[in-house]
């Protein structure tokens, strides 16, 4: 026998049922969340007639809720940002669907185009700010739902020298703002 394996799979694999996993009604695993943003950043229909800008603040919509998590449309106009924070016990997808978002954290800055997506993790500090000229809209799922918004001073996101520029100040977290990046 010349081949890499000596195990060899007879018939089709798919015909075996008891392989097969029922598809899940909801997501839930890191690599579901992720797939769930792109499926629900692919299919503009679903969204694209629900943002609104508003130039006082940033402007929210939760698009959806399923067991254990949400799905948040956000838009964010020129000079709006979220002030450096973290998102207590949930864990994040970032996914931006129109225009470009600027994150910053401790390791630096990273500008997100459309399609750019980011992962994070629960207690992770970074901010998110709208610095170009275009306005932009995104798409975030918290995962537990997201309960809190903790608040951090600048020195947070910004490595140490780092020179401090102007952003938009933060919109405080509270019951009447449940969501920000």
């Amino acid at each position: 026998m010349n081949s890499d394996s000596d195990l060899q799979i007879a018939g089709d694999i798919l015909e075996v049922p008891h392989l097969l996993q029922a598809p899940r009604e909801h997501p839930a695993t890191v690599a579901e969340f992720v797939g769930l943003a792109r499926s629900v950043a692919a299919d503009r229909a679903q969204w694209e007639h629900l943002v609104r800008y508003d130039a006082t603040s940033r402007w929210y919509h939760l698009l959806r809720t399923g067991p254990g998590y949400e799905v948040w449309l956000l838009s964010w106009v020129p000079g709006q940002g979220s002030g450096p924070h973290d998102h207590g016990r949930s864990s994040g997808v970032l996914t931006v669907l129109d225009g470009e978002l600027t994150e910053r954290t401790r390791r630096g800055e990273r500008t997100l185009g459309a399609g750019a997506q980011r992962m994070f993790a629960p207690g992770f500090v970074h901010e998110v700010v709208n610095d170009a000229l275009e306005p932009a809209v995104s798409l975030h799922v918290y995962f537990p739902g997201l309960t809190e918004m903790p608040m951090h001073p600048q020195s947070h996101v910004r490595p140490a020298g780092a020179a401090t520029m102007a952003c938009a100040a933060p919109v405080p977290y509270g019951p009447a703002d449940p969501v920000s990046a």
